[in-house]
Order: structure tokens, then sequence, then C-alpha cells
């Protein structure tokens, strides 16, 4: 496994990380935890494409853990009363479908790639 599907698989790893942070009103240690991710996630796309190492795993499992993330802190601003429900539920939905389609994909024997309004539009939510 290549440096930057390790960089995918720590971001994974930090979402139950990220919300036990918050639940615990640990919000330094949650804000640290949802910026890091971003930063991995900035990183591993960069050493991915400068260095050739993108792979058919990382183009999955990337946006996989990018809304994973989000979707986490979303649920927990929803519990914690900061977001409306329904945007949660409209967001989520959004990101299921979205993520559906390229599990359908893959069994078709393609990938599909986030392009530069994922990115975008994961970069928002992020700051968000």
């Amino acid at each position: 496994m290549n440096i930057p599907n390790k960089l995918t698989v720590v971001r994974v790893i930090m979402v139950p990380f990220f919300v036990a942070a918050f639940l615990m009103d640990s919000d330094w240690a949650a804000l640290a935890l949802f910026v890091a991710a971003g930063l991995t996630d900035t990183l591993d796309g960069m050493i991915a494409r400068k260095y050739n190492m993108v792979t058919n795993f990382g183009k999955l499992m990337d946006p996989l853990a990018d809304k994973l993330m989000v979707m986490a802190a979303l649920v927990c601003f929803t519990y914690a009363g900061i977001v409306h429900p329904g945007v949660t539920i409209v967001i989520l939905a959004r990101e299921f479908l979205v993520t559906g389609l390229r599990a359908l994909a893959t069994t078709n024997g393609k990938v599909i790639a986030a392009d530069i309004w994922g990115k975008l539009k994961t970069v928002s939510q992020d700051v968000g």
C-alpha cells in the first residue's frame, strides 16, 4: 500500500476519534482531528498525482473517507443542535447516492474518480 492510500486509511480511522472527541466536549481535539483529516486529504492527493501513485483504491476510498468525516461532523452538529436535521438529511442523501453510484460503476469495472467540482464541494463542506 502506497503512502497516499495509507493517509486515506488514517483519515478513515480518524472518524471515530473525531466523534468521540466531539461527544466528550473536547472541542479543540475534535477541531484538530477534523483539520488533520482535511490536511491528509490534500497531502495524499498531492503525493498521488506528483509521484504517479494514483490507484483504483485511492480513487474509490479517498472520496469515501471525505464523506465519512463530513457525515460524522454533520451528524454530531445535528445532535448538538448546531445544524438543522433537514440539512443533514439532504446532504447525507446526496452523499449516499453518489457513493452508491460509484459502487455500482465499480461492479461494472469502472472507477469514477472525484473531479474538480467534487473537490470544491468537499473543501466548501470542510470550511463550513
